[in-house]
């Protein structure tokens, strides 16, 4: 009788999304943002955790600042956050956890980001291999210096994928990057 369980237990082990291991970005003994990715039903997710003291900026940053800055000239623009899959074929847009508004606008410095942690999911078309590779650039930074992200992550693509799985994630807790972005 102990059979069923145990293999019913192995079938929930094997469909549980399951996380790449963390890639971190240090400045000397600080980790400014970890990043884990994961396949969850039709969706690629990748979750930014981001260190004390720090903070990162959102896929669509430079676009919001330049609506803003509606044609004047920026004191300096914060990189995006940048994800690129290979291994999966993409469908719709990206979305991302709301992202705080650290614009100082008597400066003409206008950014958007997260100071503890994000989330970034986008609809998978299709999937190849047993892995897909994720490079992740961008920006971490505190009130006194900038560390460039540049890290990948390898995230386990399941061997079956659920054409009508919904996942975990709930898309109406995040907001739709805006286009032109990443």
């Amino acid at each position: 009788m102990r059979a069923l369980p145990l293999a019913f237990a192995l079938t929930l082990v094997a469909q549980t999304p399951q996380w790449s291991q963390p890639a971190e970005v240090r400045y000397e003994d600080q980790v400014c943002v970890s990043y884990r990715a994961r396949i969850d039903g039709p969706y690629l997710v990748v979750r930014a955790t981001i260190g004390s003291g720090w903070h990162t900026f959102a896929m669509d940053n430079e676009q919001r600042a330049k609506e803003k800055l509606a044609g004047k000239q920026p004191l300096s623009i914060d990189k995006s956050t940048e994800i690129a899959p290979s291994g999966l074929e993409l469908e719709g847009p990206w979305y991302e956890t709301v992202p705080k508004d650290f614009s100082h606008p008597e400066l003409r410095w206008f950014s958007w980001g997260f100071d503890q942690q994000a989330v970034f999911v986008v609809k998978i078309a299709r999937m190849r291999g047993a892995t897909a590779q994720i490079t992740i650039r961008g920006q971490a930074c505190t009130d006194k210096i900038c560390k460039n992200v540049e890290t990948m992550l390898a995230v386990p693509i399941p061997r079956q994928f659920p054409a009508n799985a919904t996942g975990e994630i709930n898309l109406n807790s995040l907001v739709a990057v805006l286009p032109g972005s990443n």
